[in-house]
């Protein structure tokens, strides 16, 4: 039912595709690993430019991820955002120690490692043909079979249904960057678009493809953070939170302090806005480990700790 459009879509890639991203010159599945775990969440020009270099140069291989400590691996990640990514990463890393493993089964049993994940590493390392469900391919397939709503199982079916098993590497990285610079979720170059002859979307209106989920009002949440210092040194603890898991932070607090304040400052996540009266002080903690400023810049921290560390140098 597609065969022309395979064509097109091969025509289309061989002309306009990324092909100098650092990711598709490698079937190494490390390093096409760390690049899919990346980019969850995280568009493409951050991670070339800010995280994918230096980490495969501080971890160039899987046995040496698996190697380092979680802190080390955290410090690496800092900034990135979305840490459960590096946790997951960092202990599958130590489950298989020197080789991913090859089929998709074995890959999606393994920590942080989804359906599309795992077929992203078999596909473009080991060349198995599966197709792939990011989110650009899902936006693909929402306007080509002109399908508003569906879960991951329809979704599923209608990217085997359009997948071309003869090509599969280049179909699979053709879609992403057709949903990255053609298809895109709030603009359209259908004119341009291999797919335009067989997608149902162009004959209607194509940014309403998929449905718009109602956006809610961003949570807002108040903290009192206090920088708790004696000799030089200030006090931090390694949290153990769902959200910051292995990040070290100054003390928080969900009530004002009696200390001296130095500052505010406001830190955006994806799920709440984080606005924090910052206080500095010489009153003793416990459960707490001290570090210098010196030894504080070699922690990973989050960026409202990096914020606060800023007030503390104004």
């Amino acid at each position: 039912m597609f065969k022309k459009t395979h064509l097109q879509i091969q025509d289309w890639y061989r002309h306009n595709g990324r092909h100098d991203l650092p990711w598709r010159g490698t079937d190494d599945a490390y390093k096409i690993w760390v690049s899919e775990i990346m980019l969850q969440q995280t568009q493409v020009k951050t991670v070339l430019e800010r995280f994918y270099f230096p980490f495969l140069e501080t971890f160039p291989t899987l046995k040496t991820l698996a190697q380092a400590s979680e802190d080390e691996v955290l410090k690496m990640w800092e900034g990135l955002g979305y840490y459960t990514r590096c946790r997951n990463l960092h202990k599958t890393a130590q489950i298989c120690r020197t080789t991913l493993p090859k089929t998709v089964e074995e890959l999606v049993a393994l920590p942080g490692i989804g359906q599309s994940t795992a077929h992203a590493v078999a596909a473009f390392a080991y060349h198995t043909p599966v197709p792939i469900l990011d989110a650009n391919v899902k936006r693909i397939l929402y306007r080509v079979f002109g399908v508003k709503e569906a879960k991951d199982k329809k979704l599923w079916e209608m990217a085997y249904r359009l997948f071309d098993e003869k090509n599969p590497y280049a179909y699979n990285q053709a879609l992403m960057d057709i949903g990255a610079t053609l298809c895109q979720a709030k603009s359209v170059d259908c004119d341009s678009c291999p797919f335009q002859s067989v997608c149902k979307a162009t004959l209607d209106a194509p940014l309403s493809y998929p449905q718009k989920k109602q956006k809610r009002a961003t949570p807002k949440r108040v903290r009192h953070i206090v920088l708790h210092e004696q000799e030089g040194k200030f006090a931090l603890r390694q949290r153990r939170t769902r959200l910051l898991n292995g990040l070290w932070g100054f003390m928080e607090h969900e009530t004002p302090q009696e200390a001296t304040v130095i500052g505010e400052i406001v830190h955006k996540y994806t799920h709440f806005h984080l606005y924090a009266t910052v206080y500095h002080t010489s009153k003793p903690v416990e459960d707490v480990t001290w570090f210098t400023l010196q030894e504080i810049k070699e922690l990973a921290l989050s960026g409202a700790d990096h914020k606060v560390l800023a007030l503390l140098g104004q």
